[in-house]
């Protein structure tokens, strides 16, 4: 926990390596003394409690599309100009919609991930992951993020699109840099100026292939996506009186009665594309460094998971709840809202800390062990309501094949080192690399 008087309950504290490295005693210091938090430095609001922040999901109060247009308007005049064409690319998107327009951009996004495509990936998975592994198996070592969770899911969503995998690396780069810049943290200007750059390429990059696929439909889902997309490139849904001051280009006013197009316009086709390139991955990767990271540093859980291979899905859930890879998402209150007996006032940010939710006392029995046997209900890693996460069923599928492949072929798996790097990305938990010997 914070020791220091002159140290405070800000969110800035998750920029520090030593906080980095374990914040979870700083998140019960801010259940404990201000769960509803008004962060005074950053100039927004934290949640920290499960309560608070299961029922912000489920609150039409919050907006998903005005948190993004307010994210955008705390950037200084002259980051605007760089971030304009990024969070206008981002306000097409489903990710940061609100209904109706999230429903509209739902509903077409969902042939993404019905059961049976998902399921269709299993082999293509195994396949990969098996590959992946075979590179290194003679070399008695590996890094399971560079040589595993970096690439699976780069590829997986690669073939899911049906994307050539031979630019996945170009993928995986631009996504990068989306992701680099999410979130209400402050970050530097030079990476604004990056994520507006691989935006452009990957938005130029989708555009000429969807021509292709236009011309030479294929089994896949941009192909899919491309038959909804209206030929002449026309608005067809629009944004819901929420959704009109999202960022510059994006504040014209559509009439209701084109919410019940069946249609993506070109532009929406290629901003879906685009989160979910960078959404795909993400989540994946982590989830796979941080479980490994749970299992070697609890080997009665890795044990018991390796004599009884049918805990996995529990074991998979335990491992998002205890060490969950996307730790805030924000919103926008959009009327006055009074919550903990504190006042939120229309406009105001509200960042929701699914790494504090997750460990809440008042929630979970003993939250800071690791057990794959808990059955406790949902985490909130996935969400809730009408934003949980499309490709949950695939993360899951991924997480699945990885972890029971790893644990059949490496029975002796264990850490090389005890010191652990952290990405500094505040929104995301993940290891820069974790490296195991078998």
């Amino acid at each position: 926990m914070l020791s220091s008087r002159n140290e405070t309950l800000s969110l800035s504290n998750l920029l520090r390596e030593e906080v980095r490295a374990d914040p979870y005693p700083f998140y019960t210091q801010l259940r404990l003394q201000d769960p509803v938090h008004w962060d005074e430095e950053m100039g927004f609001w934290v949640l920290a409690r499960y309560a608070d922040i299961a029922s912000v999901y489920n609150d039409n109060r919050f907006s998903r599309a005005q948190g993004l247009m307010r994210g955008f308007q705390r950037l200084p005049e002259n980051e605007q100009r760089i971030a304009e064409p990024v969070y206008h690319s981002f306000s097409k998107t489903m990710f940061y919609a609100d209904p109706p327009y999230h429903t509209h951009l739902r509903g077409l996004m969902n042939n993404a991930f019905t059961p049976r495509r998902v399921e269709q990936l299993r082999p293509y998975i195994q396949r990969v992951v098996d590959d992946l592994l075979d590179v290194v198996q003679a070399t008695g070592q590996m890094d399971i993020i560079h040589d595993l969770a970096y690439p699976l899911p780069v590829m997986v969503i690669a073939e899911l699109l049906g994307l050539p995998s031979q630019d996945r690396q170009r993928f995986k780069g631009w996504s990068d840099d989306l992701f680099a810049i999410l979130g209400t943290v402050r970050h530097a200007p030079h990476l604004m100026e990056r994520a507006a750059q691989s935006l452009t390429q990957m938005t130029e990059y989708i555009t000429a292939l969807s021509h292709e696929r236009r011309e030479q439909p294929r089994d896949d889902l941009l192909s899919a996506l491309i038959s909804v997309v209206d030929d002449d490139g026309s608005s067809a849904c629009p944004h819901h009186a929420s959704q009109t001051d999202t960022p510059p280009h994006s504040t014209r006013r559509r009439t209701h009665e084109h919410l019940a197009s069946t249609h993506l316009t070109q532009e929406e086709l290629v901003a879906n594309i685009n989160i979910l390139l960078s959404t795909g991955h993400e989540t994946t990767t982590h989830l796979i460094g941080n479980g490994i990271l749970a299992l070697l540093q609890n080997p009665d859980q890795m044990q018991n998971l390796r004599q009884e291979p049918r805990l996995i899905s529990s074991a998979i859930e335990e491992m998002m709840r205890y060490e969950n890879p996307v730790q805030i998402t924000y919103r926008s209150a959009i009327e006055d809202v009074e919550m903990g007996g504190r006042q939120i006032r229309k406009g105001d940010l509200v960042n929701s800390i699914l790494g504090s939710a997750n460990r809440d006392l008042e929630r979970y029995t003993d939250p800071d062990r690791f057990d794959i046997t808990r059955n406790e209900g949902r985490h909130l890693n996935f969400g809730l309501g009408i934003h949980f996460c499309i490709g949950a069923s695939l993360v899951r599928l991924e997480a699945e094949i990885a972890f029971l492949t790893i644990l059949r072929r490496f029975p002796e798996l264990q850490l090389v080192t005890e010191k652990l790097d952290w990405q500094e990305h505040p929104i995301f938990r993940g290891l820069k690399s974790l490296l195991v010997s078998f």
